[in-house]
């Protein structure tokens, strides 16, 4: 556009200086070689125009035959490279879809018209069609090669790491990746790899450095950032906690403020702050992260803060904490795990029943089946509840990649993912479970009355002669008493389950001591 306005400004003035040349008439002579020329003003200016045209033709002309060769050897090569940057975009595609053959051609095609080190893209075909044909040692070496290459260098990192993961090679494929993130940390594979590697290891100091890249390289968010370092932190922490415990209370402090939120951060640093005699500060750290998501582990150390203190104080703290979070279940939990240290019966009762009406779960009916026999030793309520406890849904636990935990670790066993645990209800257990006692089929009794008694013995008697298994799960230990009931519901009249149990013999009772009962 500006082009043409600037040619319309030439064209106007030069005809504004003609029609200037034609109102003011005049004559221009000339004399040459004795010879006299005269000539009008105008016919002057026209010949002095065309002349400087012609001459601009002339020197047009000799300039473009001049610079000829040089001109078609330039089209040929633009043609050349057009053409070859065409195949090596067919190929590209090919690649992509998996025609390794058409892949083939076109990385042969692409290699004639264009020379590999002027178009880099043209090694990365060449490999992808390797890759395609199944030639997995060639295209190794062709990643390799590239390493010499520092344009080509972080992607023959990238193929050799893809590489080493297909093979199940993770040294190799660490290795690769921490050659790469050591070049440039804002590549998320080769970070999320070295990452791996270091909490692995345990080499927290260069996880948290990795993260700061990370974050200075605006891979991640900041939130994002500060809740890996939370993490990473908490890790530290609870792996200095007896070699450095200094170094571990700094640490777990950063973490606590950082995520005030996040619970193990919270406990250890609450811990280490009470194993310094600061009770108060402990406290608020618990307390802040109690309002905003309770967790019993949290409960468990608040309630427990000083060690001189009574039952009765304990009780008092636990009440406090319910009045942080009221209308929740963990609250009531805890209160009534301090009654019930307390032998404060009728206030553990009220508040292990209350957990059960907010959230329904099998630690409020162990917990309730603690203080039944505490209170009254009555087995038939007991196993009753202890029922109930096998049916309901399980207590919420640390759950990462399939693997539950009673303790909060800061990478996956699985798959060695970075915060990976997360605090919530296990998988159900599978199959139909019945909600209520009243679907419960009551079998007609037909045996001989020696013969109930003797099924009432074997069903009282058999949690109490099985072991405890060697990983301390006691909760496989009732779900096996629960299932051991069942079949012996189903055996028919030779062990009948009984809908109203009238309980232990009074002598049975005293020999058995006071037990707390836990399915997890």
């Amino acid at each position: 556009m500006i082009r043409i306005l600037v040619f319309l400004a030439v064209v106007f003035a030069l005809g504004l200086g003609f029609a200037w040349l034609a109102d003011r008439p005049g004559d221009m002579v000339v004399t040459f070689d004795g010879y006299q020329y005269q000539v009008s003003l105008m016919v002057a200016a026209v010949a002095v125009v065309a002349v400087v045209a012609a001459v601009m033709i002339v020197w047009w002309l000799i300039k473009s035959l001049w610079n000829s060769p040089h001109t078609i050897s330039r089209y040929f090569r633009v043609r050349r490279r057009d053409r070859g940057y065409q195949a090596l975009s067919t190929g590209m595609i090919a690649a992509g879809a998996g025609d390794g053959a058409l892949a083939r051609k076109k990385t042969k095609e692409a290699a004639k018209l264009i020379r590999s080190d002027q178009e880099p893209l043209i090694n990365l075909l060449d490999a992808q069609a390797s890759l395609l044909e199944g030639d997995h040692e060639s295209a190794r070496e062709k990643f390799e090669r590239m390493l010499d290459d520092p344009e080509m260098r972080l992607l023959g990192l990238r193929g050799l790491y893809l590489e080493a993961e297909r093979l199940g090679d993770r040294n190799a494929a660490r290795h690769y990746a921490g050659r790469a993130a050591a070049v440039a940390p804002q590549l998320a594979w080769a970070a999320e790899s070295t990452l791996e590697e270091l909490t692995e290891r345990g080499d927290w100091d260069g996880a948290l450095k990795l993260v700061e890249a990370q974050k200075s390289t605006k891979q991640i968010e900041r939130d994002a950032a500060n809740r890996r370092r939370a993490v990473l932190l908490t890790a530290k922490a609870q792996a200095l906690v007896d070699s450095d415990p200094t170094a571990a209370r700094a640490a777990a402090i950063e973490a606590n403020k950082l995520a005030p939120e996040f619970a193990p951060a919270a406990v250890i640093a609450a811990d280490m702050v009470f194993r310094q005699s600061d009770v108060r500060k402990g406290s608020k750290i618990l307390e802040t992260a109690w309002k905003a998501e309770p967790h019993p582990d949290i409960a468990e150390l608040y309630t427990h803060a000083r060690s001189g203190d009574a039952v009765l104080d304990r009780l008092n703290r636990a009440k406090k904490l319910q009045e942080l979070k009221k209308n929740h279940a963990e609250s009531s939990m805890a209160v009534a795990r301090a009654a019930l240290d307390a032998r404060d019966f009728a206030t553990a009762r009220r508040e292990a029943e209350a957990a059960i009406r907010m959230d329904r779960r099998e630690g409020a009916y162990l917990l309730l089946a603690d203080v039944e026999e505490a209170e009254t030793g009555d087995q038939g309520k007991v196993r009753q509840l202890l029922s109930k406890a096998v049916r309901a849904p399980r207590d919420p636990a640390w759950v990462a990649d399939g693997v539950v935990s009673e303790r909060w670790a800061p990478v996956s066993p699985v798959t060695g993912k970075l915060d990976a645990f997360t605090w919530r209800a296990p998988m159900e257990r599978l199959g139909h479970l019945i909600d209520s006692e009243a679907d419960l089929p009551v079998p007609v009794i037909a045996a001989a009355p020696a013969a109930e008694a003797k099924a009432i013995d074997i069903v009282a008697d058999g949690p109490a002669e099985k072991p405890a298994p060697a990983n301390g799960g006691e909760k496989d230990v009732a779900v096996a008493d629960a299932a051991g009931e069942a079949q012996a519901v189903e055996q028919g009249s030779e062990l009948p389950r009984l809908p109203d149990d009238p309980g232990v013999a009074p002598e049975e009772q005293a020999e058995k001591s006071p037990r707390r009962f836990r399915l997890f």
